[in-house]
């Protein structure tokens, strides 16, 4: 059996460290996304507690996705973007990003999908609900109806962000669906919408003000953290209980 120098060894060795450390560091960038079998629900206030803007339910189908298993953490964002805006800094790097616009996340996108050649985007509103319900089945939150055991909120957050992924996921797999932080869709808001909808992947209003934002976050309540509920806010801004997760389309 051929031997190897003590020199060899060491140039091995610091090579291997070298690429593993590489590889964390690359693989720390990307979201992991669960894979989410299209198919069609009756989207909006099923259970007849929500707003007008969550009227009429209407039937919605969506394609295939995949989508992020947990939102887009601290450690992600800087990992891509160098720096990290949020508040909740002390909370670690596992923690959701915040602090983050509408339009932070187009550049925190474009920057991804060209550091990794693969195609980023976020959800659609219609696919952030038809996952969050576990693929379209009639749930008030993201998982069951104990809001506490599946979500970081106002009665249980101490008034911060959380580690990603310590509460129970959702019937598919995902995680702080309901709370920790809200997370923007790609839809423009219109408080009307679900009375012209399509029925096919429906991709939101053509233009407005605002974008929209689904899943409340620690701040939130447990009206605000109905898997059907709405949100909106202006693009241009961010805040400490605004966050996001990715669509992966190749």
């Amino acid at each position: 059996m051929a031997l190897i120098s003590l020199k060899e060894a060491m140039f091995i060795t610091v090579i291997f460290a070298v690429f593993s450390i590489a590889s964390v560091s690359e693989a720390a960038s990307e979201p992991i996304v669960v894979f989410v079998k299209g198919g069609c629900f009756p989207m909006g206030d099923t259970f007849g507690d929500g707003g007008s803007d969550e009227k009429p339910v209407h039937e919605v189908c969506v394609s295939d996705f995949s989508l992020g298993k947990y939102e887009v953490t601290q450690a992600q964002w800087k990992s891509v973007m160098g720096s990290n805006p949020s508040k909740f800094k002390q909370c670690g790097g596992d923690c959701p990003v915040e602090n983050v616009s509408w339009n932070d996340v187009q550049t925190f996108i474009g920057k991804l999908n060209t550091q990794t050649g693969k195609s980023y985007r976020l959800p659609t509103e219609a696919e952030w609900e038809y996952a969050a319900r576990s693929g379209g089945k009639n749930e008030k939150y993201a998982g069951g109806k104990d809001l506490d055991s599946i979500a970081w909120y106002g009665d249980n957050s101490s008034k911060q962000t959380h580690p990603v992924g310590q509460k129970q996921p959702n019937g598919i797999g995902l995680y702080d669906m309901s709370g920790n932080v809200w997370e923007w869709c790609q839809d423009w808001y219109d408080e009307s919408y679900y009375e012209s909808s399509p029925k096919d992947n429906p991709q939101g209003a053509s233009n407005s003000e605002d974008r929209v934002l689904r899943g409340s976050s620690w701040d939130g309540n447990a009206a605000t953290s109905r898997v059907s509920n709405r949100h909106r806010y202006d693009p241009f801004i961010g805040h400490n209980i605004f966050g996001f997760r990715l669509v992966r389309t190749r």
